[in-house]
């Protein structure tokens, strides 16, 4: 919509460092439900949408898939400075637009409703959660590499068991996402298990009996403390993912994302190399 451009929301962070900081990079159709604004410029056009903008600049956007992701990184960091308030190793978010300057400020402004602040950090009025933050992830091309999903369209499920039995000691190579969880991982090791800001979960088709050990020691070898494993052997993982209810889960597989949809899971396509 109209020219891109992009809004920072927290430039102001003293502590970021962006040689340390986990950059998240996030849409404002994601944060916010812009549904019914991308509606009216599909039907009626950009001046229309930009009048819809400017008249309704000071009425809060409705919270969209990603606010509570959001909400829950922002909570992540409000903990990491309570220890050490010169922390750099934090979330930092990074906010896209490709709306007009008249939706810009129903950005801006929605954003401080909701007591979101240049710093990330938010206002005193508005309670942060004090839920942790939890996401999930899918293992072969997600967390690990896709080499035995090749050895399944290859040789099938049979073939796949016989390949991670001969493997079982040689740990999996890495997955687009592995290196998020690394850094995830890291942040957790600050706080105790109980009180960690963040849970982080492993919901995959692998079945525990054939194929979950070597999954489990890639993690050991990797350093890598995952608090909750599903092994699914082929089963939907949607009725898991209601159950765990995270802010976000990360699948190569479209059907999972579907699945978790139905739920009403706040899901990422990871798409295999």
């Amino acid at each position: 919509m109209a020219e891109p451009e992009s809004t920072v929301i927290n430039t102001d962070v003293k502590q970021k460092d962006p040689s340390e900081a986990l950059v998240i990079a996030v849409t404002t159709r994601a944060i916010f439900n812009l549904e019914e604004e991308h509606k009216l410029y599909l039907e009626k056009g950009k001046e229309e949408y930009a009048r819809h903008q400017q008249a309704n600049q000071d009425k809060p956007l409705p919270p969209g898939t990603a606010f509570a992701f959001i909400q829950a990184a922002q909570y992540v960091n409000e903990k990491i400075l309570e220890s050490n308030p010169s922390e750099k190793d934090l979330f930092d978010i990074l906010v896209l637009s490709n709306n007009s300057p008249e939706s810009g400020v129903r950005i801006i402004n929605s954003a401080k409703h909701y007591g979101i602040s240049s710093a990330l950090v938010f206002q005193q009025e508005v309670q942060a959660p004090s839920t942790p933050l939890r996401v999930v992830f899918d293992g072969d091309a997600v967390l690990f590499s896709n080499e035995t999903d090749q050895v399944f369209q290859e040789q099938g499920l049979e073939g796949a068991v016989q390949y991670e039995r001969a493997m079982e000691a040689v740990p999996m190579g890495e997955g687009p996402l592995k290196a998020f969880a690394m850094h995830l991982g890291k942040i957790r090791k600050r706080f105790s298990q109980e009180n960690s800001p963040i849970r982080t979960y492993l919901v995959t088709a692998r079945s525990g009996r054939d194929m979950g050990i070597r999954a489990i020691k890639t993690l050991r070898d990797w350093g890598l403390a995952i608090d909750e494993a599903f092994f699914m052997d082929g089963a939907p993982k949607g009725p898991i993912l209601a159950q765990i209810q995270p802010h976000i889960f990360f699948d190569d597989g479209l059907h999972n994302i579907q699945g978790a949809q139905v739920m009403g899971v706040p899901s990422a396509w990871v798409p295999s190399c």
